[in-house]
């Protein structure tokens, strides 16, 4: 297989955007939220622990003291991009009792065997990856038979929004909504259970900053429309 060309594999987040992710807004309202979701929506026969997860693009590291403590892992393999990542999320990994190992490395070229992990954390990651299908595949061939994907991401409505036009960087070509992130895991193999499926509607992830709903106490009509978050609980069989 060729080599992933991760220049062109990846868009690089502003400096805005690097600061922010280091914030406790980030960790509070971001990260944390959507672990907590994602947590009420495993099944109650599956396990709530795992023994080897790989967490996508794990930045500043905050991902992996979370996921440490919440699935008490004998291993976190953290995959990130940036060859800086071991010098970023170095405090953070030394907070965690798992063992820590780093892997710098694009998702859509995972180096890492067949089935090799028990869950995979990706959380607000996918959508700065340009080749998506390689990712999900990659992300497919090494989960275990029975092995979990935690999906947590922002669609295309939200990426799309002018605010974050304006303060991050994306590959916009590629941003999809949830039916359509949907339908990329379903074909690549993952099982899709709408009980294992959330689309939180958070004020910040709206283009008015929920500023309709506070004016008017209103929600726009889930059934009608363009969701902005989706979080999922996928399993590969």
């Amino acid at each position: 297989m060729a080599k992933v060309d991760i220049k062109k594999a990846w868009v690089r987040e502003t400096k805005f955007g690097d600061w922010f992710l280091n914030t406790d807004t980030w960790l509070i309202h971001v990260l944390q939220r959507a672990l907590n979701d994602l947590q009420t929506l495993i099944p109650a026969d599956k396990p709530k622990e795992f023994g080897t997860i790989l967490d996508i693009g794990s930045g500043f590291g905050h991902s992996l003291v979370e996921l440490d403590a919440r699935f008490s892992p004998d291993t976190i393999i953290s995959l990130d991009v940036d060859p800086d990542v071991i010098n970023k999320a170095d405090v953070n990994a030394k907070k965690c009792k798992s063992n820590i190992q780093f892997l710098v490395n694009n998702a859509a070229q995972i180096d890492l065997d067949d089935h090799s992990v028990d869950m995979v954390f990706c959380h607000q990651t996918f959508h700065h990856i340009v080749d998506q299908e390689s990712a999900i595949k990659e992300i497919y061939r090494v989960l275990k038979p029975g092995g979990c994907l935690m999906f947590a991401e922002s669609c295309r409505r939200y990426i799309h929004s002018m605010i974050i036009r304006v303060l991050f960087r994306h590959p916009m070509h590629v941003q999809k909504t949830d039916l359509e992130y949907l339908s990329l895991l379903e074909k690549t193999g993952f099982n899709i259970q709408e009980a294992q499926i959330s689309r939180p509607f958070l004020w910040w992830s709206r283009a008015d900053l929920g500023l309709w709903e506070a004016l008017t106490g209103k929600i726009e009509d889930p059934t009608s429309r363009e969701e902005t978050l989706i979080n999922a609980v996928l399993y590969r069989y």
